[in-house]
């Protein structure tokens, strides 16, 4: 079913403002007070979520130690385990509805990962998944985090893209809990290319591959009405 895609660059924005926007959103949606499909893009200032599998074991440093090293700490709804982000990463939020797609969660989750691989495929990286281990790899090394979580068949949180991440923040965590995983970007795979135009590109082509994915027609849409819509919800 081809439609519309809002696409809404929010720009640098802290990760509990956009978590609550997108909550909103996704009751919103499945209130039936909105019927568009979306698709958020954020770059976060430093932020460690902890999934509903987060396990001890992935948090050598505690949330506390965490905090008093300049990161935020959130536990939220989204599946899997601990995951970094922050400047230089593109973080995506798909708020869609997926009783117009298919109602398959396993599916769901095999489309953003291919999506993904479609938009490294654009920028010059070989990517491919990781059998029984949920995101997107080269060569070994895991590029990009998916963790979503499902409201009455409405999406949200997503995938986070490394593009010219910090990877050492990893390091303070098990990233996703896959012991002794080694973390990537796309700078990393293509050294001596230019941030800004990195950036430029690995937008571009993951917009155009997730809306070829989900057949939409990708249209930009003004993120400063989405968060003033947004803000005239709260009481």
């Amino acid at each position: 079913m081809t439609g519309p895609l809002g696409v809404a660059d929010l720009g640098r924005r802290a990760y509990g403002e956009v978590l609550e926007l997108q909550r909103d959103l996704c009751r919103r949606r499945v209130a039936g007070q909105t019927s568009q499909d979306l698709l958020l893009l954020v770059e976060h200032d430093p932020v460690y979520t902890l999934g509903r599998g987060t396990r001890a074991t992935s948090l050598p440093a505690s949330p506390a130690e965490l905090e008093e090293g300049g990161a935020a700490v959130f536990e939220v709804e989204r599946g899997g385990d601990v995951t970094y982000h922050g400047p230089g990463q593109l973080v995506g939020y798909p708020i869609i509805d997926l009783t117009q797609q298919r109602r398959d969660l396993h599916w769901y989750m095999r489309e953003l990962e291919g999506a993904l691989i479609d938009a490294l495929a654009v920028l010059g990286i070989a990517a491919e998944r990781n059998p029984g281990l949920t995101g997107v790899w080269t060569a070994g090394r895991k590029i990009a985090s998916i963790g979503i979580h499902v409201k009455q068949w409405v999406t949200m949180h997503g995938f986070a893209l490394n593009v010219t991440t910090d990877l050492g923040a990893f390091g303070r965590i098990v990233p996703c809990g896959i012991d002794q995983v080694v973390m990537t970007s796309v700078a990393a795979e293509l050294p001596g290319r230019d941030a800004a135009l990195l950036h430029h590109s690995a937008r571009a082509a993951v917009v155009a591959a997730f809306a070829a994915r989900f057949d939409r027609i990708p249209v930009e849409i003004d993120a400063d009405s989405l968060l003033a819509d947004e803000a005239e919800l709260r009481p």
